[in-house]
Formats: structure tokens, sequence, C-alpha cells
């Protein structure tokens, strides 16, 4: 059995390494994409792909809310699960909220610094109800982390 997940980035993420690192850390998103592939390949067996399952890891960035929820439905024909780090957008974006709800595939709240360490209005997520779970505050840890449980809960 082969697992497709997507890895689904939203506003500034793109600016990783540069945008505050004291908050979000000096790695960049493609650091962060390749710890995440590179776990993945662990998880299937290693980098020949030769454990139980293959595990693809499929990626998309946007700083455009309508592109993240356009990329949601596509990913309701292509993928398994999602690990989501939605930047400002968990906070309140009802059309995300909606999106992860419609395609009802599992979805896995994710965001690199402890969010309810931070600003009062950053510790509300309008995502976290209709997600499976959410995993923060471990910087690129918490992608890997996220991947484990998604794989997990696929499994059940």
């Amino acid at each position: 059995m082969a697992l497709t997940i997507l890895i689904l980035n939203g506003p500034n993420l793109n600016l990783l390494g540069t945008r505050q690192p004291e908050i979000y850390g000096s790695q960049t998103l493609d650091d962060v994409l390749l710890a995440v592939a590179e776990h993945a390949a662990e998880l299937s067996g290693g980098p020949d792909e030769s454990g139980p399952e293959k595990i693809e890891i499929v990626d998309f960035q946007s700083n455009i809310e309508g592109e993240l929820v356009d990329r949601l439905h596509e990913a309701r024909a292509s993928v398994d699960g999602v690990v989501f780090n939605a930047g400002a957008f968990t906070h309140y974006s009802i059309a995300l909220r909606d999106a992860i709800e419609a395609v009802e595939i599992p979805v896995i709240e994710t965001h690199l610094s402890n969010v309810h360490a931070r600003e009062e209005f950053r510790h509300t997520s309008v995502l976290a109800p209709v997600c499976v779970g959410v995993v923060a505050g471990f910087g690129v840890d918490s992608y890997v982390v996220a991947l484990d449980a998604l794989v997990r809960h696929l499994h059940r």
C-alpha cells in the first residue's frame, strides 16, 4: 500500500529562514520539506523504499487563501492525508475550515511555534475543530511529528 501525503503551507511560510528567526528558526521551507521527505523515507523502510509501504510527499505553498482552498479540493482525489500549516489563516479562515470539512480527508494542523505562548489572537484556531489533531511548538519537528501522527491515523 502506498500513501500520498500533502504538505500544505500558507502565507509567509515561503519566507522561513529570514522571517523572525527568533520565533520560526533559521531553517527554510525547503529545509522543512527535506526533513519531512527524509522522515517519510525512514517510515517507508529507508531510501530504497523497501519497507512495508511507500510514503510519497507532495507539497504546495501559497500566500493566497483561494489557492489553498483549491489545492485542498484537488487533494480529495489524489492524497490520503494533509499536514497543513495555514499560518495566519488558521485564526480566521472560514473558507479553509469549510474546505477541510468538505474534502473528508484527514488533516493535521501544524505550526512551527507554540501559538499558545504567543499573542492572544493566535490562541484560537477555526481549523482545529475539523482537523484530526494539532501539532505546534516543535519547529521543523512539528511537521515530522504531524507526519507520524497522520500515518498512524491512516492505519487505524
